[in-house]
């Protein structure tokens, strides 16, 4: 089958001639043999014929040869078996052939050995010009040896470049270095030798890093130029930008860590246990009086800090000659014209940063004199030099990439401060050290806006914060003196020393500040400043912060303990960020911190913890007057104290001051509704059914506008408070539940009548201060909180008249003791059938009660004044008194009516011959509520609504009695009462 498929091949190859020729089937079909198994593929391609190359076609020879397949693996399978005994034995000699291979392999190998063995006996013998070839190659050798040597010595000097600091020469000749090392790649020497550079690289780069921290640490401007040089030269400046920026955050990490470490050393014990300890823990242990002393440190590290980035940023070469030896020997005496821009101040940073400044004259001109290697740039030298085309591109790569980071550098040193002022001892320290540090804080905000070019918004968010839980636990104990001083208070006028010894400056306006200004304060920068420019205008930003560079530290601790705090320094600070608020009359420094250090109140006396001394009272504004100086009793000295003081704390916080301002509003309510529960209220246990209350709208709005701002204060409960409990962050001042608690009702009656009168007097004694007070604390807050000023004066303060008079009126109606005249008014017999002349037993005792009242007046102490108006007061009581009696009679008949008339005639009568003014106009209200008797029925709603004088339940206990003697139709009646009752 194989040879019917096969065509003939009609010409064959020779192999010992090489040409083809005709003939010789065999060796033609066993060509086609070997080409249908060798390469069956092609053959099959070739077998196709032209007319065959349909589907038809290929699929008869696919199914052609796939029986040919099966058959060839039948034949093949039976050949096998049969043939399985002569293949075992083929195997066999297969094997021995191998191993006879592999001996005769070991046999060629010996033999080419002892080839080898006699070439070489053969060599030794050949002594043909052998030794001009050995000279040959020495001299061949010399050139290398020479270039390795070189290559030495090359070592020698890069080591001693890079302990001189010299890096700028040590990288020039690195490239010199390196090609001998490539020209000699093959030797084993200089492979040891690329394996040192290596090295040397590693250590050189170590030292360098070294060296960049320093220049972060404390900017010093030839070591700056010695890093940039190098970095230049290794093309890889931006990675040195990079570099400096980590370094300078890191030291903000390490450094204020390193702060608090060294100021709590005695606080957390061995130093294995305070390396454990991490910035936040630090920050929880710092106690009161180490708070402080960290915060300065803490600043100072930071100033100083921010000072080095700056300068770096800021730093340009200027115009410096290049000499021959290198830019190590650059002019150093040409900064002057950079001076505004450059810090050179080497007392700000730590001791540890020292080593990285100049050294001696020595150490200098040894290192210049070291510089052997030329500069490339030699022949020329100003800013048309390439290398100082160079450095000025590198320091300028540098300032961007610190200008783009600077905002980074200012949110962590915040967010550390920030850590710093969560400590609780914050909200611990006193008042003027409080100031202090906000000062401190304010300062190096204005410092850090003039660096990052824009406002730091959110770390005076955190200040505020901050400012805000210190206000309200400052508030906080305020009020709990306050509370002992209303407890303890005996209502008397107190002396007028006592009186001059108080100084309203801060809260009338007069410019006293809490704390003096500091000599920090009065050396910063006038133009400071506020973070209002854009980052566009370069120009601005770098004067803003290089007038910080020429100042000292602002918070150095050298200046805050060695400096003394004069009041006459210039109050630069005040007006920088406070404004000045004040008219510039300062008190003496000795006034002020005794005003600061009193701020606790002695809980055995009503004054402050003030020792009294006698002292001229300056003629101003802020001192009393003669008539505010007899008023004045021990509680209204201490709440006029504490505002005061609240009213300085909004010249001073002024982010928060709006805040100190409701305290001064809260402290004036509790002092407002303390006399008010304490005097307002008469003891009515011996009247089964009250009198009406005539308090004015006025008088009813600010006691619940104080209920509303303060409801745990009107409602005492049985807490225990200790001054200085910790507050949580979102405490308010309507939280806090300490207000004094009035006096029981069986203590009404203990007071007389000059302690009531005391009362009244010093509640509107505060009340005019306040007003004086109104215009300045008005340019005090900002305008955005006008409101909340206009509503607390028309409130509180202007409802003071109204709670004085209902005081006096509630004395008045106490002294007379009348309060069970109504019932007796009305139990009188009034259904008489006849007038006679005699009238009821009330109208005697009422005088006689009237006569007594006027004697305690004439013998209580006080004032004609109040006398008088106490006695205009009292008559009408007796007309409330009277009008209640008469609206509550069930019967009357027409003549009963007119014994009415003739009782308050009588009663007028008498008491014209106890006062010598005219008491009709005061008991006219009396008189027309008889005669609405009279009226007719359809007259009595519109009666009663132009006569509001009288309570709803009086006119409709005169509707009653009228319709029941008149015999009203009950539906009448009822339409009457309801149409008053729903009046408003």
């Amino acid at each position: 089958m194989r040879e019917s498929t096969c065509r003939p091949i009609r010409r064959t190859w020779s192999p010992s001639t090489g040409a083809t020729h005709r003939g010789n089937p065999w060796r033609s079909s066993r060509r086609c043999f070997m080409r249908r198994w060798f390469d069956p593929i092609k053959y099959i391609l070739q077998s196709i014929p032209e007319e065959g190359g349909d589907a038809t076609y290929f699929d008869k020879q696919s199914t052609l040869r796939l029986a040919q397949l099966d058959k060839i693996a039948e034949r093949l399978s039976h050949h096998v078996m049969g043939h399985h005994e002569e293949m075992v034995k083929g195997m066999q000699l297969v094997m021995e052939l191998e191993q006879d291979l592999k001996v005769a392999n070991v046999i060629c190998m010996n033999g080419r050995r002892h080839i080898t063995s006699s070439k070489n006996e053969v060599s030794r013998d050949l002594v043909v010009n052998v030794k001009s070839k050995k000279k040959q190659a020495l001299l061949d050798v010399l050139p290398i040896l020479t270039e390795l040597r070189h290559a030495l010595d090359m070592q020698m000097e890069l080591e001693t470049f890079v302990d001189k600091e010299n890096y700028f020469q040590a990288f020039q000749l690195v490239p010199e270095y390196l090609q001998i090392l490539e020209n000699y790649s093959g030797l084993s020497a200089v492979q040891e030798m690329g394996r040192w550079i290596e090295a040397w690289l590693a250590r050189t780069i170590q030292k360098l890093d070294t060296h960049l921290l320093g220049v972060c640490q404390i900017f010093n401007e030839e070591s700056y130029l010695i890093a940039v040089d190098a970095y230049a030269l290794m093309g890889d400046v931006s990675g040195m930008a990079e570099k400096m920026q980590s370094f300078c955050l890191q030291e903000i990490l390490s450094r204020t860590h390193c702060v608090l470490k060294e100021m709590l050393e005695e606080e957390v014990g061995n130093n294995t246990q305070k390396n454990r300890f991490t910035y936040s823990d630090l920050c929880v242990q710092v106690p009161e009086p180490k708070l402080r002393p960290c915060l300065l440190r803490t600043l100072e590290t930071l100033f100083s800090l921010m000072c080095s980035y700056y300068a770096i940023m800021s730093f340009s070469p200027g115009d410096k000659n290049i000499e021959s030896k290198g830019p190590d020997l650059a002019d150093k005496n040409d900064t002057s014209q950079n001076s505004d821009e450059i810090l050179v101040d080497s007392g700000r940073g730590h001791s540890s940063a020292a080593v990285i400044q100049d050294g001696s004259a020595a150490e200098k001109s040894e290192r210049a004199s070291s510089s052997e290697i030329s500069n490339p740039d030699a022949s020329t030298s100003g800013t048309d030099s390439p290398f100082y085309q160079l450095r000025t591109d590198a320091t300028k790569l540098v300032a961007q990439t610190f200008q783009r980071g600077r905002r980074n550098l200012w949110q962590l040193a915040t967010s550390r401060l920030s850590v710093l002022l969560s400590s609780s001892a914050v909200c611990s320290t006193s008042i003027y050290q409080f100031l202090k540090n906000y000062e401190d804080l304010t300062i190096f905000i204005l410092a850090g806006e003039a660096f990052c070019g824009f406002e730091a918004s959110e770390f005076r968010q955190k200040l505020k914060t901050v400012c805000l839980n210190y206000i309200v636990s400052f508030h906080r104990q305020n009020i709990y003196a306050l509370k002992m001083v209303l407890e303890k208070e005996s209502w008397t006028i107190m002396s007028a020393e006592a009186s001059q010894i108080i100084s309203l400056a801060g809260l009338t306006g007069d410019g006293a500040a809490l704390c003096s200004p500091t000599s920090r304060s009065s050396k910063l920068p006038i133009n400071s400043f506020h973070g209002n420019s854009t980052t566009a205008n370069s120009g601005k930003q770098r004067l803003g912060f290089a007038s910080w560079l020429k100042i000292e530290n602002p918070f150095s601790i050298k200046l805050e303990n060695g400096s003394a705090e004069s009041p006459k320094s210039n109050m630069l600070f005040n007006s920088s960020v406070n404004n000045n608020h004040g008219n510039g009359n300062n008190p003496s420094l000795d006034e002020e911190n005794e005003d600061l250090l009193a701020d606790f109140i002695d809980e055995d006396s009503q004054l402050p913890s003030r020792i009294p001394k006698t002292k001229i009272v300056k003629a101003n504004s802020s001192h009393w007057k003669d008539g505010d100086i007899s008023s004045q009793t021990g509680s209204s000295l201490s709440l006029l104290r504490m505002m005061d003081k609240y009213a300085r704390l909004m010249q001073k916080l002024d982010i928060v001051n709006i805040e100190l301002f409701k305290g001064i509003s809260q402290l004036f309510g509790i002092f407002y509704h303390y006399i008010y529960e304490t005097f307002g209220h008469q003891d009515r246990s011996q009247s089964s059914k009250a009198l009406p209350d005539h308090q004015s709208s006025r008088l009813k709005a600010a006691l619940s506008k104080i209920s509303q701002d303060s409801d745990q204060w009107t409602k005492p409960q049985n807490v225990s408070y200790s001054p200085s409990s910790p507050l949580s962050m979102n405490s308010t001042f309507g939280q806090i539940d300490v207000m004094p608690t009035a006096p029981p009702s069986s203590m009404f009656t203990s007071y007389g009548l000059k302690e009531r009168c005391a009362a009244a007097e010093t509640v509107s004694l505060v009340a005019r201060v306040l007003n004086r007070s109104k215009a300045h604390l008005h340019s005090v807050l900002s305008k955005n909180n006008t409101s909340s000023v206009e509503e607390f004066y028309r409130v509180l303060v202007d409802s003071v008249p109204d709670l004085t008079e209902h005081i006096h009126r509630t004395s008045a109606r106490m002294l007379l003791h009348i309060d069970g005249y109504p019932d007796k008014i009305a139990n009188a017999k009034w259904e008489v059938k006849e007038l006679g002349i005699e009238h009821n037993g009330y109208v005697d005792l009422l005088l006689g009660e009237f006569k007594h009242y006027k004697t305690r007046l004439d013998h209580g102490g006080i004032s004609k004044e109040l006398q008088h108006l106490l006695m205009e007061y009292g008559i009408e009581s007796i007309a409330e008194v009277l009008v209640e009696g008469l609206s509550r009679v069930k019967r009357c008949t027409d003549e009963g009516r007119a014994l009415m008339s003739l009782d308050l005639q009588v009663l007028i009568n008498g008491l014209q011959h106890i006062v010598s003014a005219n008491v009709r106009p005061k008991l006219q209200t009396v008189d027309t509520f008889i005669k609405a008797y009279y009226l007719p029925e359809t007259e009595y709603v519109h009666w009663a609504r132009s006569h509001p004088e009288y309570s709803k339940s009086q006119v409709v206990g005169l509707v009653n009695l009228v319709a029941t003697m008149k015999g009203w139709k009950r539906k009448t009646r009822l339409e009457t009462v309801e149409k008053i009752e729903a009046a408003p």
